[in-house]
């Protein structure tokens, strides 16, 4: 029989069984399911710049799509994703090292290392070439307790 003692003991655990429901924010920085604003991210490489991607060359990757300008970059992209699409999911690295999450712009990037980063403005993104090192540092610690 249930009692009063056990009635109110049960009821003080059971903030501890169940998780909060948190919205889980998407891997990848995407605009009606198109990442980083449709811009081919092997042009940052090869080309020095963004450049748009066409309808012609799409790809699926991580639950988006991703656009390019040519039928090489796709290919290049298919065989190492990982070394062309920007580092946080195309999300601000500077807001990343704060904690944050916030888009991106195609004209604020940078490669550091071998990666892509990109930001959510020009202005944002020369701060973080100040030292990208440490902001880097900062983004890592927080993309990693990221619930992507």
């Amino acid at each position: 029989m249930l009692n009063r003692r056990a009635f109110v003991g049960g009821l003080a655990i059971v903030p501890f069984m169940a998780a909060p429901a948190v919205a889980k924010q998407p891997c990848i920085f995407g605009s009606g399911g198109v990442a980083i604003h449709g811009v081919d991210p092997v042009s940052y490489f090869a080309e020095g710049e963004p450049i748009a991607g066409i309808d012609r060359h799409l790809l699926g990757w991580r639950n988006a799509i991703w656009r390019f300008a040519s039928p090489d970059t796709m290919a290049a992209f298919e065989r190492n994703p990982h070394r062309y699409a920007p580092r946080y999911g195309g999300f601000c690295a500077v807001t990343m090292a704060r904690g944050g999450i916030s888009e991106t712009v195609p004209e604020a990037w940078a490669i550091h290392e071998g990666r892509l980063y990109l930001a959510r403005s020009v202005y944002a993104m020369t701060a973080w070439k100040g030292d990208p090192a440490r902001y880097v540092a900062q983004a890592d610690t927080h993309w990693s307790n990221a619930s992507c």
